[in-house]
């Protein structure tokens, strides 16, 4: 018997049959995904755990992501209560110098009268360092603020073109500054807010005859930077800050336990 030609037509009629047929059980199968199973690794054997990705982040967790909050400290600063509340994922200590958990190094020692070369250094830093963020608050350590309003701030000024300063402002009178500091427009340092833009046009040269109180000195950097009509002066509300004594309903906590300076 001599070899078998495929050009006979009933043999070419038979593999054609045959393609049809493995064809149609590939494209049928339970998977219907015959190309892609080399793409995927192959399913676990029965009873071996599988573990979940990372959870998605909220809108919320996201937001946050943007804010930082600057913290003055000094030799009596409680980091254990703040570290304990919902501050603790932003907080960035200021310190005088190196320590674990300080974010901004100011490598010189302050008093209550240099307090106003403190804001220059974490302005600075600011600057330099945290054009990620989009929100910041100065906080002092013996003062407290609502997370839920720090979230509505956020969310009512994202993507603010101007710069925007959140505080009780009130205005500075100096006559040893006149041309710089007296009347100035400046934020209550308990708490103040501020987003990037504020940071990106601030006086960090800004002079006068000091030392002088350090929030009045950052009103004078913002005015003399960005012009005081260019800001979005915004009113804090004052019920969602708590400041030397915390109380809310069965609470009483002094904030101010041990004065600081």
């Amino acid at each position: 018997m001599g070899p078998i030609s495929l050009a006979r037509p009933r043999i070419q009629l038979v593999l054609l049959i045959l393609g049809i047929l493995v064809t149609g059980a590939i494209l049928t199968s339970n998977s219907h995904d015959f190309w892609g199973a080399f793409d995927h690794p192959p399913p676990p054997p029965p009873g071996h755990p599988v573990h979940p990705g990372p959870p998605s982040r909220s809108p919320e967790d996201a937001l946050f992501e943007k804010l930082a909050i600057i913290f003055p400290t000094n030799n009596n600063t409680d980091m254990q209560f703040y570290r304990n509340t919902w501050l603790r994922d932003y907080l960035h200590p200021v310190c005088d110098w190196s320590e674990p958990g300080c974010k901004i190094v100011c490598n010189q020692t302050s008093t209550y009268r240099t307090l106003d070369q403190k804001t220059f250094c974490f302005a600075r830093e600011l600057r330099k360092r945290y054009s990620d963020k989009e929100f910041f608050i100065k906080l002092d350590d013996d003062a407290f603020v609502d997370k839920d309003y720090v979230l509505r701030l956020m969310l009512n000024n994202t993507g603010a073109r101007r710069p925007v300063y959140i505080s009780d402002h009130t205005r500075f009178r100096d006559n040893g500054n006149p041309d710089t500091l007296n009347r100035v427009l400046y934020g209550n340092g308990k708490f103040y807010m501020f987003n990037y833009n504020l940071i990106k046009c601030i006086d960090l040269d800004f002079k006068y005859n000091g030392p002088r109180n350090e929030d009045a000195v950052f009103g004078g950097m913002v005015t003399s930077g960005c012009g005081e009509n260019n800001v979005m002066f915004i009113r804090e509300d004052d019920s969602k800050i708590w400041h030397k004594v915390y109380k809310s309903k069965n609470k009483y906590i002094d904030l101010a336990y041990i004065k600081n300076h």
